[in-house]
């Protein structure tokens, strides 16, 4: 972290401090008690009150503050005033960790970069992203959740972004937002927070985004649906330059959010001819499209994390495409979150399951029973726990999908199949 005196931080009075570094120095601030040392700042969050006598037992000062959001975007933004590194907003509604962890790779790879961590992209998340700044770090590449109208403007007034990635406008949160012309308005503040000059990398051919697409600021588009495979790599056109790749997933659509990452990267002046050095170091977050291979021939997809419409619809696509003439299964929860609109877009992933033929889907959970409709073979059950109840309906080399909005709580029934596959194969 770029360093900060202890008397400034006294100064922003933020809370209960205790424990000021020997050298009046504040090297480091985050919310993890184990990795305490001396020259930390540990903020108590949460239940985090619990544990900071630990942290001071290791080392590090103490904040146990009035406000925690208040205080960590208030420590985020001095770090943030000193740094001159080029701050990336990735947000949109699908594809946003993915999309981050593959321009981390590719910046790193080239010039020093630092990165939200999984998922980090809320009002906690965001700011202590900005505190791993470092006085040489060249690009920091953040992501923005969007729960609401005003949420990402806030947490851009904490990073304040040169370059603002949309991965994609579609139906998500809508409980909150209400429609999908307010989806793509929350998730434009992150344009609308670009000082003149910046840029923004947005998906071409998205119409709701293009009221928000200033004079002053420099405007690049993708297309995501250009990607193609060719003799095991895959192949982007950015900005009129061809780039070739080796990737370590073969879905189209984690593809297209490369594509996004590679606009991006190259928007920040960096080498498009060293792209592979980074596509080399990607390393995907958990849960997302996480392919394993089953005994008998089979393949388990994890792609639990989340889901929304566009990504459901994605993921089926790729199932159908890779089953390479094995039976398809489609293991699915509900999509949260949808409003006064959830059945329909139920219903349409429904279609959906028919026009591809899936042969067997089992649906988890009460609103997931509408992918049911017209299957040819279905399975209902209650929960991610019951799953264990219906696992003898697989079989051996069959391509499994595993997705969900994260409340469902899939991400455990492929470690599930993968120990039932195991003993087929050992029987």
């Amino acid at each position: 972290m770029i360093p900060l005196d202890w008397h400034e931080v006294e100064e922003l009075e933020l809370g209960e401090l205790d424990g000021a570094p020997t050298d009046g120095v504040v090297r480091r601030v985050h919310d993890d008690s184990r990795d305490a040392r001396p020259g930390d700042l540990f903020v108590a969050l949460n239940t985090g009150v619990r544990f900071v006598d630990e942290a001071r037992a290791r080392g590090a000062a103490t904040l146990v503050p009035r406000d925690q959001e208040t205080a960590l975007a208030t420590l985020a933004s001095v770090v943030r005033e000193r740094s001159d590194a080029q701050v990336v907003a990735v947000v949109g509604s699908v594809g946003k960790t993915t999309t981050k962890d593959v321009l981390a790779a590719l910046c790193n790879a080239v010039t020093p970069t630092v990165a939200a961590d999984a998922s980090r992209n809320n009002e906690l998340g965001l700011p202590l992203t900005v505190l791993t700044l470092q006085p040489e770090t060249r690009v920091l590449v953040t992501e923005m959740g969007m729960r609401g109208l005003g949420q990402v403007a806030e947490l851009c007034a904490v990073a304040r972004p040169t370059l603002a990635l949309v991965t994609s406008i579609g139906p998500e949160h809508l409980e909150l937002v209400g429609t999908v012309e307010d989806v793509a308005r929350a998730n434009a503040e992150a344009i609308e927070s670009l000082p003149p000059g910046g840029t923004a990398v947005v998906p071409g051919g998205e119409p709701l985004l293009d009221p928000f697409l200033r004079d002053d600021i420099v405007v690049r588009r993708f297309d995501a649906g250009s990607v193609a495979r060719e003799a095991g790599a895959w192949r982007f056109d950015v900005g009129g330059t061809d780039v070739r790749l080796e990737l370590p997933f073969v879905q189209r659509h984690l593809a297209g959010n490369v594509l996004a990452a590679l606009t991006a990267y190259d928007a920040l002046g960096l080498p498009l001819d060293r792209a592979s050095e980074g596509a080399a170091e990607i390393r995907l977050s958990r849960w997302r499209g996480e392919a394993h291979e089953l005994p008998g021939g089979g393949l388990v997809v994890n792609d639990a994390y989340n889901a929304n419409p566009v990504s459901m619809r994605a993921a089926l696509v790729d199932l159908d495409e890779r089953a390479a003439g094995r039976r398809r299964v489609a293991v699915l929860g509900e999509m949260a979150e949808l409003g006064d609109e959830s059945a329909r877009y139920h219903s349409e992933i429904a279609v959906l399951l028919r026009e591809l033929g899936i042969e067997l889907v089992v649906a988890v959970g009460e609103r997931a029973q509408a992918y049911l409709d017209g299957a040819p073979d279905g399975v209902a059950v209650a929960d991610a726990a019951a799953f264990a109840d219906v696992l003898d309906v697989l079989r051996p080399g069959d391509v499994v999908l595993v997705k969900a909005s994260r409340a469902v709580g899939l991400e455990g029934i492929p470690a599930l199949i993968e120990k039932h596959s195991q003993a087929w194969h050992e029987s």
